[in-house]
């Protein structure tokens, strides 16, 4: 599993798009995707999880985000994209109490 991150600018949203990207609005990574985002609607920050397959990397995980970022429809310029492989992620356990 990716989580990726990108920060950008949206070009151009009318008042149907700022109400699309409030409905869509939250901080939790999801498929989908959800957007974070300035009071004027205009930068946001959108959230994505995308599934790993074995063999995936960083740029497949960027592609898997920026497709579901185009799939909500809005026109934006991207400022800088940030790529977490949860698979290298290390949990550590608190030993317990004796």
């Amino acid at each position: 599993m990716f989580r990726v991150t990108i920060s950008g600018a949206f070009a151009g949203l009318d008042e149907a798009g700022r109400a699309a990207v409030r409905a869509a609005g939250g901080a939790a990574f999801t498929e989908a995707g959800t957007f974070t985002f300035d009071d004027s609607v205009s930068a946001f920050t959108f959230r994505c999880q995308v599934p790993a397959g074995p063999d995936d990397g960083e740029a497949e995980a960027t592609r898997g985000a920026f497709a579901a970022l185009d799939a909500h429809g809005h026109p934006y310029r991207v400022l800088r994209t940030a790529v977490t492989d949860m698979r290298d992620i290390k949990i550590r356990r608190r030993g317990r109490p004796a």
